[in-house]
Order: structure tokens, then C-alpha cells, then sequence
């Protein structure tokens, strides 16, 4: 079984253990964490719902991301992350959400912000959020996905394995 099902059993069964749902914010990654979760049977015990927000609107229409924190920072920034995994607990009923927002290439990318850049955010309801910046680099565009992924569920693991606050 590859590193990825393993991942997202984790996260399932920590999801489980703990009473949480998960949601998901994609946009760079298109879905596949939502796939990569869906992919293990039973995983609709834990799995409320994903969003594949592509587009800058889709951002502010399904999860609320302000069109100015856009285009003050940029869809490819940790605010946006931020916002994103905010916004995703906010339109579910889940306990745990995740967002990525990234350049996978091969265009796009900018001296500031180049291809490979992915911002993660990951958030259990109550907790603060957890982000990451990944620059894997202009690695290919399924490999940039893929390690993009791999991050998201590590980060899910994470904030499923937050003690809740009393």
C-alpha cells in the first residue's frame, strides 16, 4: 500500500477516534485529497465534504475567502490558506478541514511566487490553525500535486491528534 492510503487511513481512523468529520479545500490539488480519503472503505464515516475552489471566486463563494484578502496577498499565500480551511469548517459541519493553494506548474509561477510553491492550512474546530509552505520546486506538475497531497494528510493527522479544549 503506498505512503498515501496509509496517510489517509490515519487520518480516518484518528478522524473516527476522536468524533470528527473532515472536510476538504482544494485548489491546486483539485480534489485528490478528498479522493485519497474516499479511496478507503468506510472513509464516509469521516468524510463530510470537499471543495474544489480552482478560481479565485470559487474561493469567496463556497468558503467566504474575502476577495480582498485575494487580492491583497494572492490566491497562493497563508492568508488565503488560512481562509480557506476557516471557510471549510465554517460551510460544513465538520471538525477538521484542510486547504492547499499552490502554483503546480508548469506556468504560472513568478519570481516572487514560482512553480512548486504550496500553501497548506489545517485546522480542527476549537484549535488554532496549522500552515505550511512547501516549495518543492519546478518538479513537474503531477509530482508537485502528489508531494502536495502527502502534506495535507500529514497535516490532517495532526490536527485530528489535537486534544480538544476544555
Amino acid at each position: 500500500m503506498s505512503r498515501m492510503y496509509e496517510l489517509a487511513e490515519e487520518v480516518l481512523r484518528l478522524a473516527r477516534g476522536a468524533g470528527l468529520t473532515i472536510a476538504t479545500a482544494e485548489s491546486c490539488t483539485g480534489g485528490l485529497v478528498a479522493g485519497a480519503l474516499t479511496e478507503i472503505p468506510g472513509s464516509s464515516e469521516a468524510v463530510d465534504r470537499g471543495f474544489v475552489t480552482y478560481s479565485n471566486l470559487a474561493k469567496t463563494q463556497m468558503l467566504g475567502v474575502p476577495a480582498e484578502l485575494i487580492e491583497a496577498y494572492g490566491a497562493v499565500s497563508e492568508e488565503v490558506a488560512r481562509a480557506m480551511a476557516a471557510g471549510a469548517l465554517n460551510a460544513s459541519g465538520a471538525g477538521l478541514a484542510v486547504a492547499i493553494t499552490g502554483v503546480a506548474g508548469p506556468g504560472g509561477g513568478t519570481e516572487a511566487k514560482p512553480v512548486g510553491l504550496v500553501h497548506f492550512a489545517a485546522v480542527r474546530r476549537g484549535q488554532p490553525a496549522i500552515h505550511r509552505e512547501k516549495r518543492f520546486g519546478d518538479i513537474g506538475r503531477a509530482e508537485v500535486r502528489g508531494a502536495s497531497v502527502l502534506v495535507a494528510l500529514q497535516m490532517l493527522r495532526e490536527a485530528a491528534g489535537q486534544e480538544r479544549i476544555a
